[in-house]
């Protein structure tokens, strides 16, 4: 068993909101920030992609604004202001102070050593899971608090989805490894 689970917590993506401004014109956002991609018959926002962080912006004509492909919640922030300095530049009335709602966090984890989804299955409370392995290799378990969905598979690796905050996956993983403990499967 190589370390400890906890710290095999990796953010792989934040996807956060924002509202950045009362309405924008999209068809204008796109032909003057270079690299904008804006497709209204495949998706109806504007895509402005940054590479430093790594984030996609998608800028809606509401002037709601979806941040995606974060790994940390740092890089939210500036991914934010570098999207307000680029509307800024184009005489848009930005606020001042951009806040964001994070709407969900991605983590990946490792218990360290395979897991028997089957036992599993049978042991947890099976209101709370799903496990058809000719559907999806992997047993969804709902957790209440906090209230994530945790993808365990055969391998021992989690992914923690649904969160709020950074610290929800690390009790996510301390609860998954108790729930395996008493049932004697981990």
């Amino acid at each position: 068993m190589h370390g400890n689970p906890e710290e095999s917590l990796k953010i792989e993506n934040i996807v956060a909101s924002a509202k950045v401004t009362d309405s924008l014109d999209l068809p204008a956002i796109s032909s003057r920030i270079q690299g904008a991609d804006y497709n209204k018959k495949r998706f109806p926002g504007v895509v402005i992609r940054m590479q430093d962080p790594k984030i996609a912006a998608l800028v809606f004509g509401s002037g709601k604004v979806v941040l995606t492909g974060a790994k940390s919640v740092e890089s939210l922030s500036k991914g934010l202001e570098i999207l307000g300095g680029k509307l800024r530049d184009l005489d848009i009335d930005i606020d001042a102070d951009l806040t964001y709602t994070i709407q969900n966090i991605v983590t990946s984890a490792d218990l360290g050593k395979p897991i028997n989804l089957n036992k599993i299955a049978i042991g947890f409370n099976l209101d709370r899971i799903e496990y058809e392995p000719e559907q999806f290799p992997g047993l969804v378990y709902r957790l209440e608090d906090p209230k994530v969905v945790v993808l365990l598979f055969g391998s021992g690796k989690l992914i923690i989805t649904g969160g709020k905050q950074p610290g929800d996956a690390k009790l996510a993983v301390r609860k998954i490894i108790a729930d395996l403990s008493n049932l004697g499967l981990l």
